[in-house]
């Protein structure tokens, strides 16, 4: 049982960093991307070719990833986004569900039906482990993921916090026309936001390259995972997404010693039941303030 919720903690930090960039964008934009699980795993293919075809291992490519993955967000912000969010709220979520589908079926069309890792090319890391008391075993990789996990979301919060970019973003979500009239650019507050957040894509699509497999399908379950994580733990919320993150795993973890359809089953039961009492909480909240206003 120990071993259990260990592995789920840490495969925590993997949901984790895959919710970090959704979360953040919905925090400070209040855009939904739907695509997002796509792009991390068209940074996991990016790192692939590098890594095949130019002999650059994945760690070094993160070094051509990660810019080029801040260039596809702001490219993704001005032509897409910016100009679907002033038709509603509802305009950008069809828009990236759309640029899904675009970027799923040309990785389809560029690499086919099969499968592919980055495990290949990080030696031992892909398979070492520590061992800890009582005879538990923990993957480095795993460790790492984790604390990589934790790296972004700290950076994250003392951007928003301690940077003028950040406060610049913050401004810019709570109110883009006054924050204009004191002089911030909220287009560039905007630009800046989604290309952090597509940089912490480029971490989650390595991270699933480097411990499993991935296709040109599998951004879809990437997606609901981060999804999912986000909302246990709070939409818009960076440590929210961490407990998130580990809450979801741990249920899966625990699942899948019952049965192996356990593993998915469990983790849409939590998802549902906390969705579910944060709606019921909203409303009971509407109800009130309702009864107080009368």
């Amino acid at each position: 049982m120990i071993n259990t919720i260990i592995q789920g903690v840490l495969l925590g930090g993997y949901y984790a960093l895959i919710a970090a960039g959704l979360s953040f964008m919905f925090s400070v934009m209040h855009v939904i991307n739907l695509a997002h699980g796509s792009l991390a795993v068209l940074a996991a293919y990016a790192l692939f070719v590098l890594a095949q075809s130019y002999g650059i291992p994945p760690f070094l490519g993160l070094l051509i990833v990660l810019p080029l993955m801040a260039v596809i967000g702001v490219i993704l912000q001005r032509l897409v986004l910016e100009r679907a969010m002033r038709a509603g709220q509802l305009v950008p979520i069809l828009a990236t569900f759309g640029l899904s589908i675009v970027i799923d079926n040309a990785l389809f069309e560029a690499f086919g039906a099969n499968t592919r890792s980055l495990g290949n090319f990080i030696g031992s890391l892909s398979y070492d482990s520590v061992e800890l008391p009582g005879g538990i075993f923990v993957g480095k990789l795993a460790i790492g993921i984790f604390a990589v996990a934790v790296v972004v979301l700290v950076g994250l919060q003392l951007f928003l916090s301690y940077t003028a970019y950040g406060r610049a973003i913050r401004a810019t979500a709570a109110d883009a026309d006054t924050a204009g009239l004191v002089g911030i650019n909220a287009r560039r507050a905007n630009a800046v936001a989604t290309a952090i957040a597509l940089v912490t894509v480029g971490l989650a699509g390595a991270a699933l390259g480097m411990r499993g497999t991935f296709d040109a399908y599998a951004g879809g379950s990437q997606l609901l995972f981060g999804f999912e994580a986000a909302v246990i733990g709070g939409v818009g919320s960076v440590w929210g997404t961490l407990v998130g993150g580990i809450v979801l795993a741990l249920a899966q973890s625990l699942g899948a010693r019952i049965s192996p359809l356990g593993f998915l089953i469990a983790g849409h039961g939590v998802f549902l039941v906390v969705l579910f009492v944060r709606i019921w909480l909203a409303g009971g909240v509407a109800f009130l303030t309702r009864r107080a206003a009368a």
